[in-house]
């Protein structure tokens, strides 16, 4: 089971921290990703971390802005939001994808088994 949370509400050009907390299985063993549902839209891809935490990617909407990182010690991912826009505003999903490679990555949100209830990240203009 994945819980996310951290979500709120912020203004433009503040900062949120997610965090994605894994129960009843070691997140050690699985790549995680963050997607993200706005109103109306499609979900889309924000950010990958590989297993080993050596491999990394974002979405162009979240390069250099937004930063993934995991903490397996504490079962748990985190993605770093900064310079946030009103764009931003969704419904953040962390997943998680059991994998015995240690550096992929997966940007594809049907790759993913398992997936958390969703936060909401509000930005006010």
């Amino acid at each position: 089971q994945l819980q996310a949370s951290g979500g709120g509400l912020v203004q433009a050009g503040g900062s949120l921290r997610l965090s994605c907390a894994a129960s009843g299985r070691s997140f050690s063993n699985y790549v995680a990703g963050w997607f993200r549902q706005a109103p109306g839209k499609e979900r889309q891809f924000v950010a990958t971390i590989s297993r080993s935490g050596k491999g990394i990617w974002y979405a162009d909407s979240a390069r250099g802005r937004f930063t993934i990182s995991r903490e397996d010690a504490k079962n748990t991912v985190y993605l770093q939001m900064n310079i946030l826009k009103p764009e931003d505003t969704a419904l953040y999903y962390c997943a998680a994808h059991e994998t015995s490679d240690r550096h992929s990555v997966v940007a594809v949100d049907n790759t993913y088994e398992y997936w958390g209830q969703g936060t909401l990240v509000t930005v006010s203009s």
